[in-house]
């Protein structure tokens, strides 16, 4: 077992301290989810669990934010910025924190580096302690940060969550790889705040197995990329509760082209049950598709305590 899977099977200790360690905002501003990589994708669903919670959100890149916050919100010195950051070292967030504050913005720092440059420039600050093996590739503090985020818009997560996720990772597990053995064209589908999950779960594969992957919507991907669909197609569907007839069909269409279907929630050559609501599944299924990367690039031959070209934080000169 190397570093990485080993950090997979053991975070969820590091959820159950987490559990309840902040409390909701009471801000009333717009609520801005500002991230990099990993961070952004987790800022996107958070913007939209905090839309369907009743706080009006959006999600922007740390860089976007920094050089034109205009362009996403015209009164954005009026707002309430949430920047995440494993490390709070990455140099756009950061710059993104402090310009925020220099225009009058209120900044929350999600991290779980309570030391850290981020945790400095901030009027709020939110941590969790997270695996101290953790490398390169992000994970226990991926899904910390999605817990902390959950907690900061006022969602209740139940202790048996850390059962629900541990029990969907190991029923993945126990069917990889050879469930997308041969495939090499991955597209991982999902909607509402379940798109910022997916594209996770393709940046995790992207950069643990370097096999290209895509993301999209559900009902998105019959406009044009279905035509890439053959039987070298892996497809994970993250069904929602709300749209699962919808995307189902979709998931008959990809399987009579050949492609073979995950689906967490949902029918699919292998069906995984999530056993929570729509308000949690995105949490629940990150550890999953933490371990699928792994077992990809296990196949592969890949190390993933030494992915290429990628360091554990992003400085810019």
């Amino acid at each position: 077992m190397n570093t990485t899977e080993k950090v997979i099977f053991e975070q969820f200790p590091y959820w159950e301290r987490a559990f309840g360690s902040n409390s909701a905002t009471d801000k009333a501003e717009l609520l801005v989810f500002v991230g990099c990589g990993t961070s952004f994708n987790l800022a996107l669903s958070l913007a939209a669990y905090s839309n369907m919670a009743g706080h009006k959100a959006i999600a922007v890149p740390g860089a976007e934010w920094q050089n034109r916050p205009h362009a996403f919100w015209p009164d954005w010195p009026n707002t309430h910025v949430v920047a995440l950051s494993r490390s709070g070292e990455t140099t756009e967030t950061v710059a993104a924190a402090k310009a925020s504050r220099a225009s009058g913005a209120f900044v929350t720092a999600i991290t779980v580096e309570p030391e850290s440059s981020l945790a400095k420039n901030c009027d709020q600050l939110i941590s969790a302690e997270t695996h101290p093996d953790e490398g390169i590739v992000m994970t226990v503090s991926a899904s910390l940060m999605v817990l902390l985020g959950l907690q900061m818009i006022g969602q209740e997560i139940p202790s048996s969550t850390v059962d629900h996720a541990g029990r969907l990772v190991g029923a993945l597990d126990a069917i990889l790889p050879e469930v997308i053995a041969g495939r090499s064209h991955f597209v991982f589908l999902g909607g509402g705040p379940l798109f910022g999950v997916a594209l996770e779960g393709a940046l995790k594969l992207m950069e643990m197995s370097q096999i290209m992957t895509q993301a999209f919507h559900p009902l998105e991907y019959r406009h044009g990329p279905i035509s890439l669909v053959d039987i070298n197609t892996a497809v994970v569907m993250l069904y929602s509760s709300d749209q699962k007839d919808a995307e189902a069909k979709l998931v008959d269409e990809l399987r009579e082209k050949g492609a073979i279907v995950i689906g967490f929630g949902g029918p699919g050559d292998v069906e995984l049950p999530i056993d929570v609501d729509l308000s949690l599944a995105g949490l629940v299924v990150l550890p999953a598709l933490q371990i699928l990367g792994e077992r990809a690039a296990q196949a592969r031959q890949i190390d993933t305590v030494s992915p290429r070209h990628l360091t554990k934080v992003v400085k810019l000169a």
